[in-house]
């Protein structure tokens, strides 16, 4: 029987079994779509006996957690819950935290879970290989960037944030959205470290007939031997400058003529130099931008007005102006979103 309303709508009890996750049947679909439980089955550790599980078994209900919105192992018990949309999903097995919780201690561990880790990089390999070789392009840009990760975890290390956590190192790719390289480090490790290291991983990364060839990152990057090696590589680079003691004698040195506005009413003026470190091989450009300060430095009388943001590039004037090589290196922000996301 059909209950009518004083409105227009009608009531009717069903057996059907709803779920709020409707939206992870499409997600679940793209992730069969690029094979991932075939990846992971073929380049991680198997079970120790016929009654454990696959690690595909694993990695399919974290990435379904974690794209449901989920931020701890407890939360695989939301999908347990979702009786319909497991059906939908032909999901009839959802591990129990616990046993996922050992599981990826076991891949983690630095003595025995070499294997595990050396797999799961070989199937983000295999994948961003596959995304690479068919974006059209035959050189790229490599955004590198470390980003905090808050823990809570009793090992998590204190941060410069002032938090426990993590400092992974990112490289992702410009031109196609991905990953091409992600190096966990503990939260106390300075984003400073292993840089030229990571570029070179980054470097090795790229498939067959493709290059990076355009370098972007936060001052993290700012160093003469990675800066060399770029150069060596032929890369078009733009870094973030340490305003240290050379880089403002450069800007106190800039006679007024050289600062430009670039537009009219933007608020800010631009200016260039010519600079070098003690260990660079050759000199290259500085892009410094300069706007005045709300109010001025109360604790410091040596503060200059003007709050200054300086980039180091290797792109000739020709094919960039300052105000060009300060816009594209700011496209650099996309990293962060990812990082967010």
């Amino acid at each position: 029987m059909v209950r009518h309303t004083v409105l227009g709508f009608k009531l009717e009890r069903t057996e059907e079994t709803l779920t709020a996750h409707g939206g992870l049947t499409l997600l679940a679909e793209f992730n069969h779509g690029l094979g991932v439980c075939g990846l992971t089955d073929r380049h991680l550790p198997g079970p120790g006996s016929n009654r454990g599980y696959a690690p595909s078994v694993f990695v399919d209900r974290l990435m379904l957690m974690l794209q449901a919105g989920g931020q701890c192992l407890e939360d695989l018990r939301e999908l347990t819950r979702e009786a319909g949309l497991l059906r939908l999903l032909d999901r009839a097995v959802i591990p129990d935290p616990d046993t996922v919780g050992d599981w990826l201690r076991r891949m983690g561990d630095p003595q025995t879970g070499q294997a595990g880790l050396v797999g799961l990089g070989q199937v983000r390999d295999a994948l961003t290989a596959r995304f690479l070789r068919r974006d059209g392009h035959e050189t790229d840009t490599l955004d590198a960037d470390a980003t905090l990760v808050v823990g809570e975890k009793r090992d998590a290390q204190w941060s410069d944030k002032g938090v426990r956590g993590y400092m992974p190192m990112l490289g992702f790719v410009w031109e196609t959205p991905v990953c091409l390289v992600d190096e966990f480090r503990e939260g106390h490790v300075s984003p400073g470290a292993g840089q030229l290291e990571f570029y070179r991983q980054c470097r090795a990364r790229m498939p067959v007939g493709k290059r990076l060839a355009r370098y972007r990152a936060d001052s993290a990057s700012y160093q003469a031997a990675l800066i060399d090696e770029l150069e060596t590589d032929q890369v078009r680079w733009a870094i973030t400058a340490d305003q240290d003691v050379p880089v403002k004698a450069v800007i106190a040195g800039l006679p007024p003529a050289a600062w430009q506005e670039p537009e009219t009413g933007c608020g800010y003026q631009v200016a260039e130099a010519v600079h070098t470190m003690n260990q660079t091989k050759a000199a290259f450009r500085l892009s410094i931008k300069r706007e005045e300060r709300p109010q001025p430095d109360l604790f410091d009388a040596a503060a200059t007005p003007y709050a200054y943001h300086v980039v180091a590039s290797h792109w000739p004037a020709e094919e960039k102006t300052a105000q060009a090589v300060l816009g594209w290196h700011n496209q650099r922000g996309q990293a962060e979103n990812f990082n967010k996301a």
